[in-house]
């Protein structure tokens, strides 16, 4: 199975590129969108609080701790990378799918 563009392995996890659409009516993965997974967040980009937001989905979704799960760049910006500690790119797919 291919990987999707957004996804990155390294030693310690996977890495994420994330499109981030901020103020939305709830919190989802909202598919694809130019080789970035698209999430949809409640929370206002202030003060981190959509940064945060986007960590807990991601937690939720792929089923690991939220500690295991941040933000690694982009904190400003809707572009952002999020790493996610101890889960392998492949399985991060399988549980996406």
């Amino acid at each position: 199975m291919a990987l999707p563009s957004f996804l990155h392995d390294r030693p310690d996890g996977c890495l994420i590129a994330v499109r981030v659409h901020p103020r939305a009516r709830r919190d989802r993965i909202a598919g694809e969108h130019g080789g970035a997974l698209k999430i949809e967040v409640a929370a206002a980009p202030e003060h981190g609080a959509a940064n945060r937001a986007v960590e807990e989905l991601i937690a939720e979704v792929f089923g690991v701790a939220k500690r295991d799960v941040a933000v690694v760049a982009g904190h400003g910006s809707r572009t952002k990378t999020v790493s996610v500690a101890g889960l392998s790119a492949a399985v991060a797919a399988l549980r996406l799918a």
